[in-house]
């Protein structure tokens, strides 16, 4: 594993926070819990779509059209309009996962350059970051609404080097999803794959560089 690459490039969404309190934001308001994966996993599928076939959307104009269809349907517990601005605000209020805060010091205090690249707008990472108490650990935050293309695409990686001032072969992409280690891989970039979970990488990926359980073990590979 590379011991100074010139940034270390982290994905936001999952990566960084933890959603698991968006399960409890839809049963609040009468939904089943089980539609909180389903939600953010159509989030991504139509983003994806929309930015394969042009032209991308928002991150947020996304997740918010998503729920009115998901909960149309539902005998909810207060009016659709209301319902979705809970879920929402539930997820800008996201806590980051148990070993972020620690990992993500770390990796400063060694003296690495940490950046955010999110598929969701900056402000949102930003929010997420200041409430763990780890704003100043990163350098730079960068959304795809800046560059071409949602992540997988080679323009997102490609926008990231150019705020860097980077070659994407220096550059190091974390991520929990296995299509950002995918995506990335295929630019050049270093890649480390999160496995919180113990599942296994879907073979029909590139693989990750390296794999790692934790932010707390990458800081004490890469020290």
């Amino acid at each position: 594993m590379s011991s100074r690459p010139s940034a270390v490039v982290f994905d936001v969404n999952e990566t960084l926070s933890d959603m698991a309190p968006m399960a409890q934001r839809f049963a609040d308001v009468g939904a089943p819990e089980h539609l909180a994966k389903l939600w953010f996993a159509t989030v991504l599928r139509d983003g994806f779509a929309l930015a394969a076939a042009r032209p991308q959307q928002p991150f947020a104009k996304l997740a918010a059209g998503a729920l009115r269809t998901l909960l149309s349907s539902l005998d909810l517990g207060r009016d659709l309009d209301a319902a979705i601005d809970h879920i929402m605000t539930g997820f800008s209020q996201l806590p980051v996962h148990a070993d972020v805060a620690d990992g993500a010091r770390s990796l400063r205090d060694a003296g690495q350059r940490l950046v955010t690249l999110s598929n969701g707008a900056s402000q949102v990472a930003d929010q997420l970051l200041t409430r763990a108490g780890v704003r100043d650990c990163f350098d730079l935050l960068l959304s795809v609404e800046d560059a071409a293309a949602w992540k997988p695409a080679r323009e997102a990686y490609e926008y990231a080097a150019g705020a860097c001032g980077a070659a994407l072969t220096d550059m190091m992409l974390v991520a929990v999803h296995p299509w950002d280690i995918h995506g990335a891989g295929r630019v050049g970039m270093e890649t480390v794959w999160i496995n919180r979970t113990g599942a296994p990488y879907p073979d029909y990926f590139t693989p990750p560089g390296h794999t790692v359980p934790s932010l707390t073990d990458l800081a004490v590979r890469l020290a």
